[in-house]
């Protein structure tokens, strides 16, 4: 998992090189010219997480209705919905979950625009699509996903932004910002935070993860490592539901780990820290923003729509710490594989 998690900034330099954005840009220009009417993505695990960031992109840059299908609508209760107008997008790190494979062919069928974002372009599931992007991740080692998660953050992104593009071709100011992705996710990694961190949650039986915005499917990702890897039970909320009750679970002994950027999305967790405050939670911020009284897993300051692109990166890494610290083999939690078939 440590090595893993260490080949991202590559991971990022690599997936932003020619051999893998000119297909990107190719495949943007191909969706914008059919014009779809809304976006659908189905996705499990560690990917739907990627696929609810591709749904919050969807409509904030592209101003196209988003959601997350149900798999189980067609697989399960044999449904066949009308998907005609839409881009109907499959997120998978294996391209080997039948499910989803079989929401791509029934969606085709129907007469979506169909497209497969993997790291396994020989799979089933890239197979059925009629478009295919290649996450071009490389093997990875451990049960747990690291660096196919942030690689589908970063396809996605691309794909998005070659969408609203028109043609593509992403603008050079956004180019520019892209490419010092890689160093920064470098920078992010060097943090010792992470590990400093460990031992405080070494007896913790309960955590709650908590975002909004773009930094939501962060801290649902976060709270899925630290169960998978921890067995520690970990409940992620968006900033606005917390408060809606669950907020009433918090206290000093329930940790918080709030993403908090310096976007929309960050300043509207201004209502959600203070009322932690007033529940004395034990409160770390991940993210570039400033909140002075708090314990920080410090990340450099990015347009928000590429945050989750480094914030995840300390959160990956406590994870693993916590993980060893308690005793844990991160690479193998028990009862699970690397791929899950599901219907």
């Amino acid at each position: 998992m440590a090595a893993d998690i260490d080949e991202q900034p590559a991971g990022y330099e690599r997936l932003l090189s020619a051999e893998y954005a000119t297909p990107i840009a190719r495949l943007a220009g191909i969706v914008a010219e059919r014009r779809p009417r809304h976006v659908v993505f189905t996705a499990r695990g560690t990917s739907d997480h990627a696929a609810l960031y591709g749904a919050y992109l969807s409509e904030i840059r592209l101003g196209l209705p988003a959601g997350l299908a149900s798999p189980s609508v067609v697989t399960l209760f044999d449904a066949r919905p009308d998907l005609s107008d839409a881009l109907v997008v499959a997120v998978s790190q294996s391209g080997g979950s039948p499910d989803l494979t079989e929401v791509l062919r029934a969606a085709r069928d129907s007469g979506a625009l169909t497209l497969a974002v993997t790291n396994a372009p020989d799979s089933p599931l890239a197979a059925t699509a009629e478009l295919s992007v290649d996450i071009a991740a490389g093997h990875e080692r451990a049960v747990a996903a690291t660096k196919t998660y942030t690689a589908e953050l970063l396809a996605l992104l691309m794909l998005v932004e070659g969408i609203r593009a028109g043609d593509g071709a992403l603008p050079a100011e956004e180019r520019r910002a892209l490419a010092d992705l890689p160093e920064l996710a470098a920078r992010t990694l060097t943090d010792p935070v992470p590990d400093q961190l460990a031992p405080r949650y070494r007896f913790a039986s309960q955590l709650v993860t908590t975002g909004r915005g773009y930094a939501y499917p962060t801290a649902r990702e976060a709270a899925l490592k630290l169960m998978e890897t921890s067995y520690l039970p970990a409940l992620a909320f968006s900033g606005a539901d917390l408060l809606h009750g669950p907020l009433a679970m918090t206290d000093p002994e329930v940790p918080v780990l709030a993403v908090v950027g310096s976007g929309p999305g960050g300043r509207s967790m201004g209502e959600v820290l203070p009322r932690l405050g007033e529940r004395r939670a034990d409160v770390v911020v991940v993210g570039s923003a400033e909140i002075e009284g708090t314990t920080r897993l410090v990340v450099p300051e990015v347009d928000e729509r590429y945050a989750p692109l480094l914030d995840i990166l300390p959160l990956q890494r406590l994870a693993l710490a916590l993980a060893l610290t308690r005793g844990e083999n991160p690479d193998a939690p028990r009862g699970l594989k690397k791929v899950t078939a599901t219907r």
